[in-house]
């Protein structure tokens, strides 16, 4: 049996301190946002609770899709990188970008050259080049294959969105089908939801139909996404296919606010192509704050 762990959206805190110059952007309204609204609830403790907990668990993997940093600032990434060196090595942890990892332009490439040992696939260059197309990014790890998509681009503000491009539909398709051919359970990574009114308009992802034609084509078992910090199940139904779409709340998510408290997910893999098992458990912290326990169990396959 193979234990993967997701957890999404962690928002590291507290925000350092940042120049006149770095305000001087989209920033400005997340530093706003920050300080008359997150601040509140998402806190460092919750995140170390919630984390402690899950290693508890011992996963063999552990997936992290999105949304590691606030504004992306370069002391932010530099701190989120060594949040993941503490979280597992790379072997161990998967990461995708999500749209606050490319809070402005040139964010995005610097939060990945950081973070690059767990975003590359298995076959990618050992080092970061800026010219390569990193995405989708392709990963195997025992019986499970791990696809990685990214959704992450710069907005202006008031604006949270993604976009899935056609290049990436089709190599994604690519990918799927080749893991199919290997036997592999075929686990998707991606930072927005890809379902149609799962976000608000100027939160939503471009290229929801591609990711679904993706998926139709080449096939999958199982879809992970963060982004609207809410404890979610949908499926993609398209060509024959029945996919379940698991979405998190926050890793930072305290108490009092209003979504839903930090929780991650836990899925147990087993069987084989054709016979595949997935269970399913989300556990929570609780509404105390002073524990983690399982909040819901499903079947989700076998």
């Amino acid at each position: 049996m193979f234990t993967l762990a997701h957890i999404s959206d962690i928002h590291l805190g507290p925000l350092p301190s940042l120049t006149f110059r770095e305000l001087a952007s989209k920033r400005i309204t997340g530093y706003v946002n920050w300080h008359r609204n997150r601040r509140k609830h998402m806190v460092s403790n919750t995140l170390d609770m919630l984390v402690a907990d899950m290693k508890a668990k011992t996963p063999d993997h552990t997936a992290v899709t999105g949304d590691l940093v606030n504004l992306a600032s370069g002391l932010e990434i530099k701190k989120a990188a060594e949040w993941l060196r503490d979280l597992g090595d790379p072997l161990h942890t998967s990461v995708v970008p999500g749209n606050h990892d490319a809070y402005v332009p040139g964010a995005h490439e610097k939060a990945m050259q950081a973070w690059y040992d767990y975003v590359r696939g298995d076959d990618d260059p050992a080092e970061w080049r800026k010219d390569f197309k990193l995405w989708p990014t392709f990963r195997r790890r025992g019986q499970v294959a791990l696809i990685g998509c990214s959704t992450s681009l710069a907005t202006p503000p008031f604006s949270a969105g993604g976009f899935f491009s056609a290049r990436q539909a089709r190599e994604t398709a690519q990918l799927l089908k080749k893991a199919g051919e290997d036997g592999l359970f075929r686990v998707v990574m991606i930072h927005h939801p890809p379902i149609r009114g799962a976000a608000a308009q100027h939160k939503r992802m471009i290229g929801i139909r591609r990711f679904a034609a993706a998926i139709s084509l080449g096939g999958a078992e199982l879809v992970l996404h963060g982004h609207t910090h809410l404890n979610t199940l949908n499926w993609i139904e398209k060509g024959g296919r029945r996919v379940p779409v698991i979405g998190i709340a926050s890793a930072s998510q305290g108490a009092g606010g209003k979504k839903p408290i930090a929780a991650y997910n836990l899925f147990h893999i087993s069987g084989s192509q054709g016979d595949w098992s997935l269970d399913w458990e989300r556990h929570a912290l609780s509404r105390e704050g002073t524990a983690v326990t399982i909040s819901h169990k499903q079947a989700l396959l076998g």
